[in-house]
């Protein structure tokens, strides 16, 4: 008797400790994988929009450690194209995705970040601060060649354009050519190296989005109307866009919170003004993918 008690509670507490066990091992599965399987995106596209995205992305992350995000640039073209194919997470974009051939906008859903103003910009050295926009036009149609021509010193002018799937180009030629093609010319994708070039180059001209302007280089008026953000809220300065961050079907929660987050006061109130974005809710008016203007 006395053996076969002490057998039964041999077996018992084994049984006993074996839950245990398993039940800690469980827990420390559990926690394990919590852990190990951040939430990923990858937002790829527009110069323009990149610096804003990842200024925000680092302060999200900084609250959200279980997030792994990466920002790349590449054009807007290359970001629609991307979300398009499921590529990646989020494709940023200058433009509608309506607006680019060959993108199934039906499939993509839009998520407005802010606006951007967009402007022509010039070497220091060419003796001009102020253009018409007729003459803008002829300049970067090839019509006008020299500074002279236009008020400025006796120079050749050397046009920067970028790529054709640059959703700063698209802008541009869209609002601040009234539709007209750039003359052919040098060609640089990112943003940076334009004002690099452009600051380093006697009689250069070329855009950039205002989060890039600065002073190394001039950024023109038009018409009399200056490149600024007030001016973009009312649009008395044309050249501007929405900056779009596109996903492909409506975004998963995980997603969802860092868009949310984008829009936030956190982030407009602060992020967005400090590099030289206009906050969605400062503008005074709305413009739909055909162009048409109205208040809000």
């Amino acid at each position: 008797m006395k053996k076969g008690l002490l057998t039964t509670l041999v077996i018992t507490a084994g049984v006993l400790l074996a839950g245990c066990n398993s039940s800690n091992g469980s827990e420390a599965s559990n926690s394990g994988s919590a852990s190990s399987d951040p939430i990923k995106i990858v937002a790829v596209g527009s110069t323009a929009l990149q610096p804003l995205v990842d200024t925000a992305k680092d302060q999200f992350v900084e609250d959200e450690p279980n997030y792994s995000i990466s920002v790349q640039g590449g054009g807007s073209g290359t970001g629609l194209s991307q979300i398009a194919d499921g590529a990646v997470t989020i494709g940023n974009s200058d433009v509608f995705a309506e607006e680019k051939s060959g993108i199934d906008a039906s499939k993509l859903v839009d998520h407005k970040v802010a606006v951007v103003g967009m402007g022509p910009v010039t070497n220091k050295d060419v003796g001009v601060t102020e253009l018409t926009k007729e003459q803008l036009i002829e300049i970067f149609t090839g019509k006008v060649t020299n500074w002279k021509e236009v008020g400025g010193k006796d120079q050749e002018i050397a046009v920067i354009n970028r790529p054709s799937g640059s959703g700063t180009r698209a802008t541009f030629e869209k609002w601040g050519l009234d539709g007209a093609q750039a003359v052919k010319s040098q060609e640089q994708d990112s943003s940076g190296t334009v004002r690099q070039i452009v600051a380093q180059t006697p009689g250069a001209i070329s855009y950039l989005a205002f989060s890039y302007m600065d002073d190394t280089t001039v950024a023109l008026s038009l018409d009399g109307v200056e490149p600024k953000e007030e001016n973009v809220a009312d649009n008395s300065w044309p050249i501007w866009s929405y900056e779009h961050m596109y996903t492909n079907g409506e975004p998963d929660a995980g997603v969802k919170k860092f868009l949310d987050y984008m829009v936030s006061d956190d982030v407009q109130q602060t992020i967005v003004k400090e590099l030289g974005y206009l906050p969605i809710t400062d503008m005074k008016v709305e413009r739909s993918v055909d162009g048409e203007v109205t208040k809000n």
